[in-house]
């Protein structure tokens, strides 16, 4: 069949490189993609918000699945608008993605439904904020309501960091919560309607700086699986987080299609749900797709058309990958645009290295430029996680990239319970 993908992120990457490796994959078609993106796919110039140019898109190219990559179209209702056209889809209804298009919706979805979560506050304005901030004290976590990228929490351990986050949103929507303690895993769940099954788990960092310090980032590395999350935990966060979430979703007439991503906090009385991304994480995209065997286009078709119930649960290889971001300066601010990105090949000539594409563009002249803050997902795998850590930073160190940065710490936990 012939797959359009929509994105231009190093989550797309992965996902086309993936994809274009799938028995069942016919043509494969990116838009708009990225040169990395252009390896593995066709791209074309057209606007994955634009629901009317790729339905068009899709109709012209005989499209039997389309995968929405980023959030942002499904919150927004593409994903319906292609359904509506008749086109298997995969990733949910606007409806189903409030779950990460509202942090407020998800919250209240869970108190509604017994599901393990932090304690929380919804507020509006400024002064029902810092009445929150009375009610929580120190530590305390402060969510804006819509999507942010990634980037729209603060953990506030003081008060006046507390304050100076709510000041900074103003008047406007917040989830003020209670903060849990514990370690944090990603599990991604694939799931159709009532039907979901575990696909993978992750641990991401967050934060721009070695040792988890500054400012919080879409994302500056990640690995899988995380082995903290152990198949007694995880079995338990598909029992009383997950599922309990897709029946809610299918009663209120607003069933669930797609991956959906559970930010999980391992507190001492178990999982609890931090939050729900509806699309595959990035960078952790990039750190799980090298591990899924089999068809992965007929596993997404699978779940598009409704019949994951139907076949064999997804396959992981058993391997370990370690994905490191290789950044901007500047980023999560301003980033640096335009610096010339040089010697990728030589970065994968790294046994078991894929570098994928998350901010490149080409050139006037043909060569390869950074646009955007996080510009690559330098990614490999091996039979164990060590030696994925030591391959993953071979590769990004043969990178020539003046303008590039990196954490040199991906994967600290694990190298710290190994110690």
């Amino acid at each position: 069949m012939n797959i359009l993908l929509l994105g231009s992120g190093g989550r797309e990457d992965a996902l086309a490189w993936r994809l274009r490796q799938s028995p069942s994959c016919g043509e494969l078609i990116a838009a708009p993609g990225n040169p990395g993106i252009g390896r593995w796919a066709e791209c074309v110039a057209v606007d994955p918000m634009d629901a009317r140019a790729v339905t068009e898109l899709s109709r012209s190219r005989s499209i039997g699945l389309v995968v929405i990559g980023p959030e942002a179209p499904l919150v927004a209702g593409v994903g319906d608008a292609l359904r509506a056209a008749g086109l298997a889809v995969f990733g949910p209804s606007a409806a189903a993605a409030r779950l990460e298009g509202s942090k407020g919706f998800t919250k209240d979805l869970c108190k509604a439904n017994s599901i393990p979560t932090a304690d929380y506050e919804r507020v509006e304005t400024l002064a029902e904020a810092r009445a929150a901030l009375d009610r929580f004290g120190t530590p305390v976590v402060i969510k804006a309501d819509g999507l942010a990228a990634g980037k729209g929490v603060t953990v506030a351990m003081t008060l006046a960091e507390a304050e100076a986050a709510v000041d900074a949103a103003g008047d406007g929507p917040l989830v003020i919560e209670e903060f849990l303690d514990g370690e944090e895993a990603s599990l991604f769940a694939l799931v159709d309607g009532e039907t979901a099954v575990p696909l993978a788990s992750a641990q991401d960092h967050k934060r721009v700086g070695e040792g988890d310090t500054g400012p919080n980032t879409g994302g500056m590395g990640a690995y899988s699986p995380a082995p903290v999350l152990t198949s007694e935990l995880e079995a338990q966060a598909m029992d009383e987080i997950v599922r309990p979430t897709a029946r809610a979703m299918a009663a209120a007439g607003t069933p669930f299609s797609g991956v959906l991503y559970a930010g999980l906090m391992l507190s001492r009385e178990g999982p609890r749900l931090i939050e729900y991304n509806v699309r595959f994480g990035d960078p952790e995209c990039e750190a799980i797709m090298p591990l899924i065997e089999g068809d992965l286009a007929e596993l997404l078709h699978c779940v598009a058309t409704g019949r994951l119930a139907q076949i064999e649960p997804p396959r992981l290889s058993g391997r370990h990958s370690v994905t490191v971001i290789v950044a901007a300066r500047g980023y999560p601010g301003a980033a640096a645009s335009g610096g010339a990105i040089r010697a990728i090949e030589a970065a994968e000539r790294v046994e078991g290295v894929t570098v994928f594409h998350a901010g490149t563009a080409s050139s006037s002249g043909g060569e390869l430029i950074a646009k955007g803050g996080r510009v690559l997902a330098v990614t490999a795998v091996a039979e164990t996680f060590a030696n994925a850590r030591a391959r993953a930073y071979r590769a990004v160190d043969a990178i020539d990239f003046a303008d590039g940065f990196h954490r040199r710490d991906i994967g600290w936990r694990e190298l710290e319970r190994a110690s």
